[in-house]
């Protein structure tokens, strides 16, 4: 899998904040609109998840993706794996607690990919505030929380064909979400691992991201209003 860079495309109003938590901020749609926390994947904050971002403010959303290796950003997989082994996770969690104060009162909703989907059901089960929760890809750790605790709402895409996350891993979320009554739709996908991704080769699929952006944008729209 190899990542390729580019440039973030999309609203001029992205900017990068310094204050904590560090990260790349998207607020043109405005006051009172509502708020997306975007969860960066295991490559880190880069071009990519700008553009993400800006995709959501361009949409209406108040945007923001945290940026939890602190300016560091992977161009390998090695480089990732070693970001990710050596992070300080409980760091990771204190600054998704802060992004989701600093955009209130406003309705706020986390959408992750991979790592960052995995961080966001960590996320709702930690902040009872976090209304909408959109997970590509990622599932945490027994370790990291509680997921019986989200209340939330919780959509979540998942592919079929995934090194990291089985299919039967994703059933076992499923079950455990919804036999602990929390509001739960997870989609399968006939792709690979991080097809959402348009620059990454050999794994993107077009069609299937089209579809669950569209549903994403659904949902958020429904919850967050």
């Amino acid at each position: 899998m190899t990542y390729l860079t580019s440039e973030a495309t999309g609203n001029v109003g992205g900017r990068v904040v310094q204050r904590e938590p560090s990260g790349y901020l998207n607020d043109s749609a405005g006051e009172g609109r509502p708020a997306v926390i975007v969860l960066h994947e295991w490559w880190g904050l880069n071009a990519q998840i700008r553009s993400v971002v800006d995709r959501f403010a361009n949409e209406g959303f108040v945007a923001f993706a945290p940026d939890l290796y602190r300016g560091e950003v992977a161009q390998t997989p090695e480089e990732a794996q070693r970001l990710v082994v050596t992070g300080d996770k409980a760091q990771w969690v204190a600054d998704l607690k802060l992004a989701v104060a600093a955009m209130q009162p406003r309705k706020v909703g986390v959408v992750g990919f991979s790592l960052g989907g995995a961080f966001a059901l960590t996320t709702a089960a930690l902040v009872p505030e976090v209304r909408a929760c959109v997970p590509f890809y990622g599932i945490p750790r027994p370790e990291s929380g509680d997921l019986t605790r989200i209340r939330a709402r919780v959509l979540g895409h998942y592919a079929q064909v995934d090194e990291y996350y089985s299919p039967e891993r994703v059933d076992e979320l499923e079950t455990t979400l919804r036999q602990a009554d929390v509001a739960t739709v997870l989609y399968r996908y006939d792709a690979q691992h991080s097809f959402f991704n348009e620059q990454l080769e050999g794994v993107y699929s077009a069609e299937n991201a089209a579809l669950a952006w569209d549903r994403t944008l659904a949902f958020l729209r429904e919850v967050l209003g």
